[in-house]
């Protein structure tokens, strides 16, 4: 018996038309690959039933999911039960010959990692694939979660990109089909933005706006994260499961660091190019090594600009369960505060126009990560600090505007005894009077002047003087 056609499914017009297309050139083999909860399934269930699949091939399409079995012969059972043969010690012989008898079929194997990705019967079901794949009249199409294909099988070429999250227009439509049309656009766009289109994550939350409303479900998300919509037995409603399902992959049992490597992403919306990856030092073996780890999984992908990246809800089930490490978090706050002080140190000159394009890129990630050097009470946070500066006068000279962060220093300050830090965070806020609202100046230059008797730095009692009398020409 054949599963169902998807009653909601959008998005997926252009995955159709290429595997149609790769029919059209004859009998295809065709791996539908991407990261968990990213609608595998749908899209197989959706090409089952097209029209143009039922007239080619009739009778003669076979649907089996592979969860349920744990060997390639039980494997070979299952699809010989599908097939209505008699049950035996070894059906592969029969399987094959049915098929080769049969006038042309359709056989689709769904969620084929379950068998694939275990060491013992990886070559098994490798080897079982090239003789499906041997009858010339056997189209077949496995769906996997990861990126990578199976061994011993020509594939049908153009290869079928890994699925990405929905664009917006049918992430929108898949949340409204389920949770209708009378919630605010608003509400509903921020409620994508936490699924970051992954259709999984936005069928989930989508039930519970239909039943909690989506406020409420927004509030939820702030204290729950991804345990919120996490709550079903399965993969298929079970997002935390289908993220856990993923990172115990032997791929990324193998190589540790890969994990840790996941958990660096969490705190990174803006992804690493490789050349961060090695210029951070981040301490992990085999970094390459673990970037394509987390590829072949589809735990991360590149995107656009080649830069490493993990979607929203994989990286908040990170920050939850696995977070980074602060050795890690204390390499990636070096790295950025080497960036910053070399565009602070040589403003003005080509040296300094040069660093822009390496520091904006980096924007939300140099955020995250200095949001977690202020709240720790080490050593770090007055690195931080003084990073925060320095972000600050990247934002008033490129990007029109403070640095959010600046504000929340204001409150930490009086915890520290570093005179010099002071004075120079004074010097900030005096410089940044035309963005916000700060203290008087008067009280802020006296503030300013009696940390002054505590260090000696004439370069910057010069520039708190400098911005002061700036202030005063403009009130």
């Amino acid at each position: 018996m054949l599963p169902s056609e998807p009653k909601i499914f959008h998005g997926r017009e252009s995955e159709i038309s290429d595997i149609l297309a790769l029919f059209d050139m004859g009998t295809p083999r065709i791996a539908i690959l991407g990261g968990g909860g990213m609608g595998k399934t749908s899209l197989a269930r959706a090409l089952l039933h097209h029209p143009k699949i039922i007239m080619t091939y009739g009778q003669n399409r076979f649907f089996v999911s592979c969860n349920s079995v744990s060997t390639e012969p039980e494997l070979v059972a299952l699809i010989g039960a599908h097939l209505g043969l008699k049950q035996g010690i070894d059906l592969t012989r029969p399987v094959l010959r049915h098929f080769s008898n049969s006038p042309p079929s359709l056989l689709i194997l769904d969620e084929l990692e379950t068998l694939w990705e275990q060491v013992e019967s990886h070559s098994e079901i490798e080897e079982l694939l090239a003789l499906l794949t041997s009858v010339d009249h056997l189209a077949l199409i496995i769906t996997m979660r990861g990126a990578e294909r199976p061994a011993k099988v020509r594939w049908t070429r153009p290869f079928l990109t890994s699925l990405q999250p929905l664009n917006q227009e049918a992430a929108r439509l898949t949340f409204t089909d389920i949770a209708d049309s009378g919630h605010s656009l608003e509400a509903v766009n921020r409620i994508l933005s936490l699924a970051d289109n992954m259709p999984l994550a936005i069928s989930l939350l989508a039930h519970l706006a239909d039943s909690e409303g989506c406020e409420h479900v927004l509030s939820r998300w702030d204290k729950e994260k991804t345990s919120l919509i996490s709550d079903g037995f399965d993969k298929r409603s079970n997002l935390d499961i289908s993220i856990s399902l993923s990172l115990s992959s032997p791929r990324i049992q193998l190589l540790p660091h890969s994990q840790e490597l996941l958990s660096v992403l969490s705190m990174l919306p803006d992804g690493l190019l490789n050349s961060d990856l090695l210029q951070s030092k981040l301490p992990l073996k085999d970094i390459l090594k673990c970037k394509t780890a987390l590829k072949s999984t589809a735990l991360a992908f590149s995107d656009e600009n080649q830069r490493l990246r993990a979607l929203m809800p994989i990286r908040e089930y990170m920050q939850q369960y696995h977070p980074p490490r602060d050795d890690l978090v204390r390499s990636l706050l070096k790295y950025f505060q080497q960036l910053l002080e070399f565009y602070v140190e040589f403003i003005g000159t080509e040296s300094n126009l040069n660093t822009i394009p390496q520091i904006v890129p980096h924007i939300g990630n140099i955020h995250h990560v200095l949001q977690w050097g202020i709240q720790q009470r080490h050593s770090d946070l007055v690195n931080s600090i003084y990073c925060v500066c320095y972000l600050n006068q990247f934002s008033k000279a490129n990007m029109q505007g403070c640095a959010p962060l600046i504000t929340q220093i204001y409150n930490i300050l009086p915890q520290l005894t570093d005179h010099r830090l002071k004075a120079y965070f004074i010097k900030e806020l005096l410089g940044s009077c035309r963005y916000y609202q700060t203290s008087n100046p008067e009280t802020l230059i006296s503030q300013g002047l009696k940390h002054f008797e505590h260090f000696d730095d004439s370069d910057l009692l010069c520039m708190l003087c400098i911005l002061y009398s700036l202030v005063e020409t403009d009130i």
